[in-house]
């Protein structure tokens, strides 16, 4: 347990990741949607998740309204993965323990 990546384990933003690894990219408004989150704690998770290289951000305009993307970066892609499969080890010793 030691070893989960504290940064992903946090609820709202393994939820984020999630859904990244899921997508190529996705809107800042889907992953609010999708997720039920208010835009500011949304934008705090993202930050986070940016300032630690997980997560990269585009900024655009569709329509002629302002879009903002989301997506993993290959560290944040490799950093979930890593943490996918440490859970994925702790379930199986759990499992053998019963």
């Amino acid at each position: 347990f030691q070893q989960l990546d504290k940064l992903i384990h946090e609820k709202s933003r393994m939820a984020i990741m999630s859904m990244l690894a899921a997508s190529t990219e996705l809107s800042f408004t889907e992953l609010r949607d999708t997720l039920g989150m208010t835009d500011g704690n949304l934008t705090t998770h993202i930050r986070t998740l940016q300032r630690a290289g997980y997560v990269s951000i585009s900024k655009s305009f569709r329509d002629n309204r302002p879009l903002t993307t989301c997506a993993l970066t290959g560290e944040g892609r490799t950093a979930f993965g890593g943490y996918v499969n440490l859970l994925e080890g702790i379930v199986k010793q759990a499992r053998k323990s019963k």
